[in-house]
């Protein structure tokens, strides 16, 4: 197709649209429209603090302690099945997570990691990379066995600037 046949098709398909090409459009939305909830809440705008630094740093033997705790709590008597170990995981990821908020350090970023598995003689590595600075992240790590199975826990504590 040439160039002139182009702009002719252009032309001819944008007509109706007056000076706007057929690619551009616009979306209005009131807020009387029904499905508006008038129990939203507003998105709270934050001035910066130019916060360079925490002014309280993740304690990581109370953190180590949460580890330690939930894991025992919910493994200890536990026998490897498979399904239950899927569910397992995350509802030990929510538990720790959750604990771990309550201690309220603020501007951490929580990641949490909970690996589950039969002990049959087999060996498992873990590794994991990130971009990490030094200075402000953090991470602790508690492993658990019982006679069926053990029970990795890694929390990473990310410092939001």
């Amino acid at each position: 197709m040439s160039d002139l046949q182009k702009f002719q098709r252009r032309e001819r398909y944008s007509h109706g649209f007056r000076g706007r090409t057929r690619d551009s459009f616009s979306i209005v939305s009131n807020l009387d429209e029904p499905h508006h909830d008038d129990n939203a809440q507003l998105a709270v705008t934050m001035e910066n603090t130019y916060q360079m630094g925490p002014y309280r740093r993740m304690p990581i033997p109370a953190v180590t302690d949460i580890l330690k705790d939930v894991l025992t709590n919910y493994l200890h008597e536990a026998k490897y099945e498979v399904e239950w170990s899927q569910g397992m995981t995350k509802t030990i990821c929510e538990v720790i997570r959750a604990r771990v908020k309550d201690l309220m350090i603020p501007r951490y970023k929580i990641v949490v990691l909970v690996h589950i598995g039969q002990l049959t003689g087999q060996s498992m590595k873990v590794s994991s990379r990130c971009l990490w600075d030094a200075s402000n992240d953090t991470f602790a790590s508690y492993s658990y066995k019982n006679s069926s199975l053990f029970g990795l826990a890694t929390l990473y504590a990310v410092y939001l600037e």
